[in-house]
């Protein structure tokens, strides 16, 4: 069966050492490694080391642990619940993993992930907060360098503020109703004025002012955030779109927001699909409407996921309207937008100095009336045109801008799910276009853009639009030629 590399071999577990045994054999730097990183917990250590090295000797001696100067028998794992082989000697490294597993004591070989039952982390530690950053022991230095950075995001001050958190615990369990008024008390405390003076080391103002955020408790007002959920990858989400996700009780998303970004939000959030994927709708945008508006009324704090920016194509401006008549508040977070995505893929100036210095973003469906749109006008003057969702009417936008003057050499540039590891792209002019229609093969969001700038794209990764359809003819046996399609 073929592995999913997205798939974790090693769950990231914390497991409960005070005043438990973890034995930690071996005479050199790795076991004083191993024993550096379990102090930093309250385990009672063993160290099985008959010739300790003077640093490890040193670090014995300062630490007070445990130590047996012997060379190693498998009675020094009695009542571990963890443990380290950490020799260097491969044959012995083994036979303490294969002792340590006889006896169900997860155990790490050093160097040696086939012995190893579990992998140690790089930590950052503000007890009682920890990070443990992994990778499956593939790669230490990587880990190192994650840990630096998170490091110096989180202050130093972060386990003083958890303690006082938790002193304060059943208290608000007590006097807080479950859901948003708690949450929303728990937020303003690791946020606001208590983490402010904790930060500065003011203990005691930390907690005069926790306190007061409990006596000050109100019921929660309900609040949507119109967020955009950017073209698909979850890592061009903004910060601030995080933060909210993080803050929501409920998540209501449409169908082509990937999973991986509505999973950035609370495990613990409810998640509503509304659909509205091209011919299949699971609810009508009256009906978005007034979910948004009833969720608001119960005091939820709602973010509203919408693919690429709300505010382009999103119908952003009724949700607002009929938030507004209701009286609930809302705020817009703006998001990466399709267009900037797929410009962003092919590395394809959107303006360019002498070239064009507009733009016009359009869903192309404007082509089939009867009249012809301003924007058109400004596509045959000069203008950058992107096209949202155009594969279906792309042989009308063709057409109508060819009819209306527009050159067919005119170059055009098209993008299947922008940003996505999976994106196809592919090049052509605008008489290639009506060619998008017959492709079959393309299921996901497809993006264009037309004019003269996408001249200066970068077609290293592309294809030509008109490959799938273009015939060669070959000789075959007596004279007989064959017909195939070009790839």
């Amino acid at each position: 069966m073929t592995q999913d590399p997205s798939k974790l071999n090693a769950f990231p577990v914390f497991v409960r050492v005070e005043e438990r045994v973890v034995v930690v054999v071996g005479n050199g730097d790795e076991a004083l490694a191993k024993a550096r990183l379990i102090a930093q917990s309250s385990a009672a250590i063993r160290i099985v080391a008959d010739r300790p090295e003077h640093a490890l000797a040193d670090w014995i001696a300062a630490n007070d642990v445990a130590h047996i100067r012997a060379p190693y028998d498998a009675s020094a794992l009695d009542s571990a619940v963890l443990a380290f082989a950490a020799t260097g000697d491969e044959a012995l490294d083994r036979r303490i993993s294969d002792d340590a597993r006889a006896l169900s004591i997860p155990v790490n070989a050093v160097d040696r992930p086939e012995c190893c039952d579990f992998f140690t982390p790089a930590l950052v530690n503000r007890a009682p907060v920890a990070v443990a950053i992994g990778t499956e022991g593939a790669g230490p230095v990587l880990a190192q360098l994650i840990r630096a950075r998170i490091d110096q995001m989180l202050s130093p001050s972060l386990g003083q503020l958890a303690t006082l958190g938790n002193s304060f615990r059943d208290l608000a369990e007590k006097l807080l109703p479950r859901g948003s008024v708690r949450r929303r008390f728990w937020n303003d405390f690791f946020s606001g004025a208590p983490a402010r003076a904790m930060e500065v080391g003011h203990a005691d103002e930390a907690r005069e002012a926790a306190a007061e955020l409990l006596l000050r408790r109100t019921a929660a007002r309900g609040h949507v955030a119109l967020v955009g959920a950017g073209p698909g990858a979850e890592d061009l989400l903004t910060l601030r779109a995080q933060r909210l996700l993080m803050q929501a009780d409920v998540i209501v998303h449409d169908a082509l927001v990937p999973e991986a970004v509505v999973a950035m939000g609370r495990r613990d959030a409810e998640r509503l699909p509304v659909g509205k994927r091209k011919g299949c709708h699971s609810k009508s945008q009256q009906e978005i409407n007034a979910l948004l508006v009833e969720l608001g009324r119960q005091g939820r704090q709602v973010v509203r996921l919408k693919s690429g920016d709300p505010l382009i194509f999103g119908r952003a401006g009724e949700e607002m309207q009929a938030l507004r008549d209701a009286g609930i508040s809302y705020e817009v977070v703006p998001g990466v937008t399709a267009a900037f995505a797929a410009a962003a893929d092919f590395e394809l100036p959107l303006t360019l100095r002498g070239v064009t210095s507009s733009m016009v973003f359009t869903t192309g469906h404007d082509l089939k009336g009867g009249t012809l749109p301003d924007w058109a006008k400004l596509a045959i003057s000069g203008a950058t045109v992107a096209v949202y969702m155009g594969r279906s009417v792309a042989a009308d936008v063709a057409g109508r801008l060819i009819e209306v003057g527009l050159s067919p050499d005119t170059a055009v540039a098209v993008v299947e799910n922008a940003s996505l590891s999976g994106r196809r792209l592919f090049h052509g002019t605008l008489a290639d276009l009506p060619s998008l229609e017959g492709r079959g093969d393309l299921s996901g969001p497809v993006m264009t853009i037309i004019g003269d700038a996408v001249a200066g794209a970068n077609f290293a990764n592309s294809e030509p639009l008109t490959a799938s359809r273009r015939t060669v003819t070959t000789p075959g046996p007596q004279g007989t030629a064959t017909e195939r399609t070009a790839a």
